[in-house]
């Protein structure tokens, strides 16, 4: 973990101090004062969010330049392209670019050198830093993923950008203090060597559901305060101490909503910081991987407009924020501020990115393409979501076998284990013949550890019962279209599936009264509620991700083993993945006890 760096007023000025020694970029001369009133002046802000460790264009689970059915591209390398043009085009002109944060999660390269080369043992520059220097970025926000490895991988991370890193609001449990830096204020030149300076300011706030989803990195160690709260404690503060632009980088959504309970502050909260904070001119934002390309917040207390904008994810778009100002009276004012967005489809990648990045990209496709297995067949998750298919019962099958081997001769080893899985991605596919790395991590792509806890029958058909809400209601004879089944509100990931009982998911009924049928495995003996099972589950749910029912408890089972290199460990052993070995139709959605499909 990084020293509280900017909690005192001694270490913020020091920061301003140094951005306002360091050297300015040289630009065209000032103009002359127009003799009809303040001279205007132009800033740019360039925001990316969510790059998910993209820095080539480069799909590794299909070993193929990334596409798809939008024709989108991805990367830093294309991010670059775009930054690159734009500072051309302003010729100098103030342009800062900042990032809101999940950067160093999402692809095999970026698991690779947290797992296989962790960047904390090898000597190792994380591509993702190698990337973003070259971009010279001013600024990255610290996002929810960036806790996924552990504190000290972070600080590694850290240590190697050449820009700093903001997360106000992840606070040192024993001292209270931000344990990473809050803001930096940057002076900046408006155009020539003679023209004006702004003192543009820049928080940063990381997502509070980090305290759930990594709790087992941060638990006793930081603690993560509401991103409404954090505002409104530092943006004065920034004001006080000169900024005359406040321009918030939040890794939040702006929904008002949260993926989990009430016990933590809002998950999605900046249209809230923007109603309720005075003093913020812009925020650029991440976390939902939505595209905003300009939406305008009314401040309720001043009635500023707010301007604020998401950049999708994985390098796909580009922010551009334009402010117009003029100092009028000894105070700088914005006169205009727009924002637009650019797609990197557009442009080829940026060749200094590439060669900055190539040998740990290269690394990453050979490891990828290693051999695990043979699968007797081809195995698609394309059904998953709705169908019982083998592909989602190789991963339970495994979580099964690991959890029951580890609990042999325990007081827990007489309970039967159930498995609980979700359909991450809905184009996972185990070809016939060869099966390599890149087809595993398709199919599981996070970074879970697996972990179990003993829940009761009741608990077991609660759990199904906040599942089965991942589908709309359709009443008998209503046509049934696989596209359009689930609830949009419900990402795949928050519908899990359970091996080892029988269930039926009646999709006519309201949410709630959808487990019509709940049996022990193999049998038409109903699950008795005050049976107790162990529950094979990944970390994150575990933790309390997705707010699922009755799941957060103390673990029987927790050997920190990241449940994609089981997967790929339990191949290894076999040498063949043959659905007779795991395939057991448990479950299917039905409309009156008639099967959907």
């Amino acid at each position: 973990m990084t020293s509280s760096s900017g909690a005192s007023r001694r270490q913020v000025l020091a920061v301003a101090a140094a951005a306002a020694t360091a050297p300015l970029i040289a630009g065209a001369p000032a103009r002359a004062a127009e003799a009809t009133g303040p001279q205007t002046w132009d800033l740019t802000v360039l925001g990316t969010s969510d790059t998910h460790g993209n820095v080539y264009n480069w799909d590794y689970y299909k070993d193929a330049e990334y596409d798809d059915s939008k024709h989108n591209d991805v990367g830093v390398a294309k991010l670059a392209t775009l930054v690159n043009q734009i500072r051309a085009e302003r010729k100098g002109k103030p342009t800062l670019v900042l990032d809101a944060g999940d950067t160093i999660q999402g692809t095999p390269l970026a698991t690779y050198y947290a797992k296989q080369e962790p960047i904390t043992t090898s000597g190792e520059t994380h591509p993702m830093a190698n990337a973003m220097n070259i971009l010279k970025y001013d600024a990255v926000t610290l996002g929810n993923h960036e806790f996924n490895y552990g504190l000290p991988l972070l600080a590694t991370w850290i240590s190697q950008l050449g820009f700093p890193a903001l997360a106000a609001n992840a606070v040192n449990a024993a001292t209270g203090k931000p344990a990473y830096l809050p803001y930096v204020i940057k002076k900046v030149r408006l155009g020539g060597w003679d023209s004006p300076t702004i003192n543009v300011g820049i928080l940063g706030l990381t997502n509070p559901g980090v305290a759930i989803w990594d709790k087992g990195n941060v638990e006793g160690k930081l603690v993560f305060p509401g991103m409404v709260e954090t505002a409104a404690k530092w943006v004065p503060i920034m004001r006080e101490r000169g900024a005359d632009l406040v321009i918030i980088s939040a890794h939040g959504g702006d929904s008002g909503t949260s993926s989990y309970g009430p016990e933590l502050p809002n998950e999605n909260p900046v249209a809230l910081i923007a109603q309720q904070v005075p003093g913020i001119d812009a925020i650029l934002f991440g976390h939902a991987h939505a595209e905003v390309v300009e939406k305008f917040v009314t401040n309720t207390a001043t009635g500023a407009q707010v301007l604020t904008a998401e950049p999708s994810k994985w390098g796909q778009r580009l922010t551009r924020m334009d402010f117009t100002v003029q100092k009028v009276r000894g105070t700088w004012k914005v006169v205009t501020k727009r924002a637009t967005m650019l797609n990197t489809n557009t442009v080829v990648e940026d060749p200094a990115v590439l060669a900055a990045v190539r040998g740990q990209h290269g690394k990453t496709v050979d490891y990828v393409n290693t051999v695990v297995a043979r699968s007797s067949e081809e195995l698609s998750a394309a059904e998953s979501r709705y169908k019982d298919t083998p592909i989602l019962d190789f991963i339970n099958h495994v979580q099964t076998e690991v959890v029951t081997a580890a609990l042999a001769g325990t007081s827990y080893a007489s309970l039967p284990v159930l498995s609980i899985a979700a359909p991450f991605s809905r184009t996972a596919v185990f070809p016939q013949g060869d099966v390599r790395i890149r087809d595993v991590a398709g199919l599981y792509v996070f970074d879970n550890t697996l972990e179990a806890v003993v829940l009761t029958g009741a608990e077991v058909k609660a759990y199904l019962e906040y599942s089965a809400k991942y589908f709309v209601t359709l009443p008998v004879g209503a046509a049934v279209d696989p596209a359009t089944i689930s609830d949009p509100a419900v990402p795949d990931y928050n519908y899990d599936v359970i091996s080892g009982v029988d269930y039926d998911i009646d999709i006519s009924k309201p949410v709630g009264q959808r487990i019509t049928r709940l049996v022990l495995a193999g049998t038409e003996t109903p699950v008795a509620d005050t049976a107790q099972f162990v529950i094979a589950v990944n970390n994150y749910r575990r933790s309390g991700g997705g707010n699922f029912p009755g799941i957060v408890k103390t673990q029987v089972y927790n050997e920190q083993q990241e449940i994609r290199q089981l997967l790929i460990d339990w191949a290894q052993a076999k040498g063949t993945i043959d659905p007779a070995d795991f395939y057991v139709p448990n479950w299917k959605l039905v409309r009156e006890g008639v099967p959907v499909f």
